[in-house]
Order: structure tokens, then sequence, then C-alpha cells
């Protein structure tokens, strides 16, 4: 089953009441990704007031985890997770650094604050699928490469391309159309064509608009 994540990194920045507030959003594929990410932000802020973060580190949600970092209880990572989770987001992390601007904001106005920056970073970044890819070896002999590569124009991702006895090329499909995709491929090239499953994995895809 797939899942909606953020593709790479992003950085937002705002002022609010002199404070301010940047936002940084990652894809984070598990707790160590997670927490090497929040590693790097604070190194790259050492003087900031506040690194308060939130992030779901897994593909289905049980790993949670959020800090206020000083900020009174319950106005800041909660917040920001609260947004990444009203997102569907997974195996995303979103960190915003603090300057302090002198001027206090209260409670409330700090959760909107947080809240605000984490769904203004998470708008902005990409988003895409991520689903599982079954990664093909497809081999056929020379007379058949020009049919094969405008069989695979549009319909996969060719990752490799091998010219030696035969030629072989390596493509990456989406696994619940594999079976369609290489029946295609058989039907169209009359059986000469052979077909090998190598790795499955989970990849990103654009999100259908």
């Amino acid at each position: 089953m797939g899942y909606k994540s953020v593709a790479g990194t992003h950085t937002s920045e705002k002022i609010i009441e002199k404070s301010r507030f940047l936002t940084y959003v990652s894809h984070t594929a598990g707790e160590e990704e997670a927490r090497a990410f929040l590693a790097a932000v604070r190194a790259e802020h050492p003087l900031a007031t506040h690194v308060c973060y939130a992030f779901i580190a897994d593909r289905i949600g049980n790993m949670q985890r959020f800090s206020d970092d000083g900020e009174p209880q319950g106005t800041a990572g909660m917040p920001i997770l609260n947004v990444i989770k009203a997102q569907q987001l997974f195996e995303t992390t979103v960190a915003v650094v603090r300057y302090f601007g002198g001027i206090k904001l209260g409670a409330g106005g700090l959760t909107r604050a947080y809240s605000s920056s984490a769904a203004e970073g998470l708008a902005a970044a990409e988003k895409c699928l991520y689903d599982v890819c079954a990664e093909l070896l497809i081999r056929v002999e020379y007379p058949q490469v020009n049919a094969l590569m405008r069989l695979l124009d549009g319909r996969c991702s060719v990752l490799r391309r091998d010219f030696s006895a035969d030629a072989a090329f390596t493509v990456q499909v989406r696994e619940a159309d594999a079976e369609v995709f290489s029946a295609l491929l058989c039907d169209h090239l009359n059986g000469k064509v052979q077909i090998f499953q190598q790795n499955k994995y989970f990849s990103p895809f654009p999100l259908e608009k």
C-alpha cells in the first residue's frame, strides 16, 4: 500500500512579532534518518532559542516523536505533529527553529506560530507518493530492441541498459502493474523476450493532480 511523503528537503522562513521562525522539512525513512536530519538543523543554528520538531518516521504512523525544546508544554512539538498528521504524511520530519525577538507570544500565540510555520513549510514542499515497485530485467535480441524501446516509453522507468550478446534493460514499474506490463511485452514482441523479476522496494512517484 502506498503512502504520501515529502520529496527531498525544503526550507521556509517567517517573522512573527519580531521572532524569526525557520522551518525545515525533509523526507526521513526511519528514526535514525530523522534524528540525523534534526542534528544537522541544530548544528546549523547553535545560537537558536529553540529547535522544536515532530516526525513520523515510518510508513504506517507508529513511529511518532515530538519536542517543545523549552517552549511551554504543548505549544510547539504537538502542534507541528498535528500538521503532519492532518496532511497524512509519513516518513516526514519538520523542525521549526525560533530566534526570540523580544516579544512574548503567549501559549496561544506560540501554538499558532508553530502550527502555521509547519503548515506553510509543508505546503511549499514537493509531495510524492511512495509505492511498491518491481524491478524487472528484460532481455531481447537486437532485432527487437527498437520495438521494445517504443513499448517501454512512458510505461516504466529505465534504470540501466546493457548491450552485449543481447540487449538487457533494467526497468522499474509499480508492483501492481508488473503482471500486465510483462504480458504486454510478451504479446507485442511475440514472445521474443525474457523477463526476470529482481528486487521490490518503495519508490517515489509524482502525485496525480
